[in-house]
């Protein structure tokens, strides 16, 4: 007990030694950093500035632009629905089936950037046309294949909630309306699809469930029954080069 109370007052010693250092001692001023943010008074170095931070933020959105205006939405919904109708959990896994998407986008739309190419960036690039003109005529391809994969009655919708007059031509229709609406259609006919591709594994599902009931197999799920048979249909159909078809038909 005598060792005990010893020990504990020589630590409560060490620490009040150490905490009356610690008072004593001044505290140094850390040095704060020196921030210098130079102004130029050239107008024409300030408009490169500013057009190096549009860039900037621009390629920061272009992931959503590639999600929202191209064929990426309908197909990454449909192969969702597929590996879903299957039942196979993560096979294939996320990245298979994105990058699958992105490729059957780039195949796609490559037609789409040929012509933005070819009609707006090649002449930018030569000088011939001005920057505001290039992206006017980049926006032509892009704005066609938007109408094509856009129904009028979405189109019609968000003309209407943006308070705009019936456009005469598809000019007349801005950016900002087209794009939600050519994002609505693209939902509306991904699960068109993704209902058709359903059908015939929700009757195999169907079939597997009635037979193990009338078996009297309740405990048995119906699901690990039935998953050797659908991939059996899926293989025998060759169902991938049925879906990548069907696809790229319906651009």
């Amino acid at each position: 007990m005598a060792v005990r109370l010893m020990t504990q007052n020589a630590l409560l010693a060490v620490l009040v030694a150490a905490m009356g250092l610690f008072l004593a001692t001044p505290a140094a001023a850390a040095p704060l950093p020196g921030l210098d943010l130079p102004v130029s008074e050239d107008p024409q170095q300030v408009v490169e500035t500013v057009q190096i931070l549009l860039l900037l933020t621009v390629l920061a959105l272009v992931p959503a632009i590639l999600l929202l205006m191209t064929s990426f939405t309908r197909i990454v919904i449909v192969l969702s629905f597929v590996r879903s109708a299957l039942a196979t959990q993560q096979t294939p896994p996320n990245q298979v089936l994105i990058g699958l998407a992105l490729f059957l986008t780039f195949f796609i739309m490559a037609p789409v950037a040929g012509q933005v190419k070819a009609e707006a960036v090649d002449p930018y690039l030569a000088g011939q046309i001005t920057q505001e003109e290039a992206l006017r005529a980049g926006e032509g391809p892009v704005r066609e294949f938007l109408y094509r994969q856009t129904r009028e009655k979405d189109l019609a919708l968000f003309v209407h909630m943006a308070g705009l007059p019936p456009p005469e031509t598809r000019a007349d229709v801005p950016m900002h309306v087209i794009v939600p609406a050519f994002v609505i259609s693209e939902l509306k006919t991904a699960f068109q699809m993704g209902f058709m591709i359903y059908i015939p594994f929700l009757i195999i599902d169907l079939v597997v469930a009635s037979t193990l009931m009338a078996m009297g197999m309740f405990m048995v799920p119906p699901v690990m029954i039935s998953l050797p048979f659908k991939l059996m249909l899926f293989v025998l159909v060759d169902g991938w080069h049925l879906v990548v078809k069907s696809l790229l038909e319906s651009f």
